[in-house]
């Protein structure tokens, strides 16, 4: 039978992860009003493991990434809820401290090498600046450590390579570079937000390959954030789907792909192209568009795209958030539908995505 989250297990704190985080909210003001960005958001992860957090554009998937990190500006920000990573906890954490935790022992890898590489200093210094702040190491020392870390995200000729200035590489190599500055100081958690977003595909998949073979070599807990299930498949070991601020689905990646429950995570495994069925002319995406932070829906925040809410029958999408509930061990799900319901349309949908007409 369901049954409503408890926070404070299961999905909530988890004291064997290295990271947990617990009914997380960001809010922002803005001109038009608080912007919810982070609804109660609870997540964990174990080091050598890997979790994907997936949704669409604005669903608050990178600024659950900067809460983690610090990284959201909380003069103007309203963060609460509580992050703990290795028995710290991070939200009332003062910020000097935080700054101290990461790059050493958190790091994180965003989407867009040239905005976060300093022009107009050569990646070597950079790297050995990174390397620095936090490890008593003398120039050349860094200088020879920071040399070793591009050999090791598979730059050529690091000796050389050391000395050029971002623009000289090309956007694969440059997304190396951001990953050797975050691993330089050999960071137990790593965050990776859509950062194969702006690479071809040959490319993205050498980056995740990197990205896997590091956690290995480190026992590194990594959280890989992208807007695409089809890029997750191989290499997570967990998954959790937001949309609206809001958690919706999470779940071991098996399970999410053969057995998945909320109508979103639905609607994003068949926007996924599929190399294995015949051409079509078009996919078939979710309908509408994403809710406005500012003016989320009052009951459920999927409610307006969904094509299977008139099947609740007292109309509870219309004006209850629903509960995330567990459905199985490591499984939750944030839906109304009747257990039974939930199954039938995932049975329904997968049959097609298979390509049984019955």
């Amino acid at each position: 039978m369901s049954q409503s989250v408890d926070t404070s297990q299961g999905i909530g704190r988890n004291r064997e992860a290295y990271l947990s985080v617990t009914d997380l909210v960001v809010r922002f003001p803005s001109e038009d009003g608080i912007v919810h960005a982070v609804e109660g958001v609870s997540f964990s992860v174990q080091r050598g493991k890997t979790l994907a957090i997936v949704g669409e554009s604005g669903s608050g998937k990178s600024v659950t990434a900067q809460a983690v990190m610090g990284l959201i500006d909380r003069r103007v920000a309203s963060v609460s809820g509580e992050v703990w990573l290795d028995d710290e906890e991070l939200v009332a954490m003062p910020d000097e401290e935080l700054r101290a935790l990461r790059g050493a022992k958190m790091a994180m890898i965003f989407q867009d090498p040239m905005s976060s590489l300093h022009p107009f200093y050569r990646i070597g210094a950079q790297l050995t600046e990174a390397a620095l702040v936090h490890q008593k190491l003398s120039k050349s020392e860094a200088r020879s450590l920071a040399i070793e870390m591009l050999r090791r995200v598979g730059i050529p000729a690091p000796s050389q390579r050391v000395d050029d200035y971002p623009h000289q590489l090309s956007g694969g190599m440059r997304q190396r570079v951001m990953i050797a500055m975050a691993l330089i100081n050999s960071p137990a958690l790593l965050i990776a937000d859509e950062s194969t977003t702006a690479l071809d595909v040959t490319v993205q998949a050498q980056i995740l390959e990197l990205i896997s073979t590091l956690q290995a070599e480190s026992d590194t807990a990594v959280i890989l954030i992208t807007h695409d299930l089809g890029i997750v498949a191989d290499i997570a070991d967990d998954v959790v789907v937001m949309y609206g601020g809001r958690l919706v689905e999470a779940a071991p990646t098996n399970r999410l792909y053969y057995a998945p429950q909320m109508p979103y995570t639905l609607g994003l495994l068949t926007s996924v192209p599929r190399m294995d069925r015949e051409r079509v002319d078009r996919l078939d995406p979710i309908p509408g568009n994403p809710p406005s932070a500012v003016n989320l829906p009052a009951g459920c925040v999927f409610q307006p795209r969904c094509t299977y809410s008139d099947r609740v029958l007292d109309g509870a999408c219309l004006t209850a958030n629903p509960d995330l509930i567990a459905v199985e061990p490591d499984h939750y799900v944030r839906c109304h539908l009747p257990s039974d319901e939930r199954r039938r349309i995932a049975d329904g949908v997968l049959a097609s995505l298979a390509g049984d007409p019955g």
